[in-house]
């Protein structure tokens, strides 16, 4: 068996030849698979949402990235296979023009990379500069056939999902958007997805009041999570993802700390986000509207903006307490779930996935 060497090369400004890349190729190559929102300037792609994940292929025996990133991100990585929930290895991005090595090998072959952001736009903007290969770049899968949207908070972006305990703190180390329900639900569908959310953001009120002026519906339309100067240059329109469907889990956060918004403050912001998704992917798109286990009024809210919207194919779901009930095993950092609750979260929203988008159940895990 193929001796795989992942390793992470803090060199900046290193020697390419050092590399034996025979062939160095542009961040925007067409060969290369971005899923998730991103930004191409100067042949440089960048990003900075929660889960984005790029496929690259290649006839060789290394593969290297020229990377920078404005903070420290982490990545899972996947060799010659799909993704999963747990990755082949894990490995940090920071630094100006950092080559990062995600493959070596003693003799040439055929193999695939994929790479997926595991933290949040708050952990940094990363900047993919160039590919380095030692050998041919060739065309990565494309994008899938099926493709889904989430639009939500710190539970789509797998906030504490590889904690064990409620009572531990966060860190950006233990956040891995893989172990999501977001991912689990791809994963079985054998479909694409973008997650479109950040920890602590709700509908009409923040955490805490954090951000205050700034919610989920004024981020949906921007191209980066943390840049609101860059609000109109996304258009869904011009992209070729198309999801079947999009899931909005929000709210927790309007609820958060004893607190709740105004009823009419919540669904004037609320029918902006609909409208908004309905822009971009057309009215007959259907979207599923989910609460968490928070607030019995969250329930109310929710089920009241599905049902006179007035909009086509608009659905709601709602998730009780019970669903996390065991606070032993479900959940991780800050009472987050953790992979085991996610999971109970992705067998909730299964059947609604299938419903909505026409897609068959299998008789497999859901893992």
């Amino acid at each position: 068996m193929k001796k795989i060497i992942l390793a992470l090369l803090l060199v900046l400004g290193a020697n390419l030849t050092a590399l034996h890349a025979q062939e160095v190729v542009p961040a925007d190559d067409p060969r290369i698979t971005y899923v998730g929102r991103t930004w191409v300037e100067n042949h440089e792609v960048s990003f900075d949402w929660t889960a984005t994940y790029i496929r690259f292929a290649f006839k060789g025996n290394q593969l290297a990235l020229k990377v920078s990133d404005t903070h420290k991100n982490y990545y899972n990585v996947w060799i010659d296979k799909p993704m999963a929930a747990e990755p082949d290895q894990v490995i940090a991005v920071h630094g100006q023009d950092t080559v990062i090595t995600l493959f070596a090998a003693k003799k040439k072959g055929q193999h695939t990379v994929t790479i997926q952001k595991r933290t949040e736009g708050e952990q940094g903007t990363t900047t993919i500069h160039q590919v380095l290969v030692n050998g041919e770049l060739t065309q990565a899968e494309p994008l899938k056939s099926r493709q889904l949207e989430f639009v939500g908070d710190s539970y789509t972006c797998g906030y504490g999902s590889e904690n064990s305990v409620a009572r531990d703190p966060f860190k950006p180390e233990t956040e891995n958007a893989s172990k999501t329900y977001a991912a689990i639900l791809a994963r079985y569908f054998d479909a694409d997805y973008v997650a479109i959310a950040h920890s602590g953001m709700g509908i009409a009120r923040n955490y805490n009041t954090k951000f205050a002026g700034w919610y989920m519906p004024d981020r949906y339309q921007q191209t980066f999570d943390m840049d609101s100067t860059m609000a109109k240059d996304w258009d869904a329109k011009q992209s070729n993802f198309k999801p079947a469907m999009t899931i909005i889990y929000l709210g927790a956060n309007d609820f958060s700390v004893s607190m709740q918004p105004k009823y009419e403050a919540f669904a004037k912001h609320y029918n902006r986000l609909l409208k908004q998704i309905k822009e971009n992917y057309g009215e007959d798109h259907p979207i599923l509207c989910c609460t968490c286990k928070s607030h019995e009024y969250l329930f109310i809210y929710v089920r009241d903006m599905a049902n006179a919207c007035g909009l086509k194919n608009v659905t709601y779901l709602g998730c009780n307490p019970a669903l996390h009930h065991d606070n032993d095993t479900d959940l991780g950092a800050s009472s987050h779930p953790n992979y085991q609750g996610h999971q109970k979260l992705a067998h909730v929203f299964l059947p609604y996935v299938a419903t909505l988008t026409g897609w068959e159940l299998q008789d497999k895990p859901i893992k």
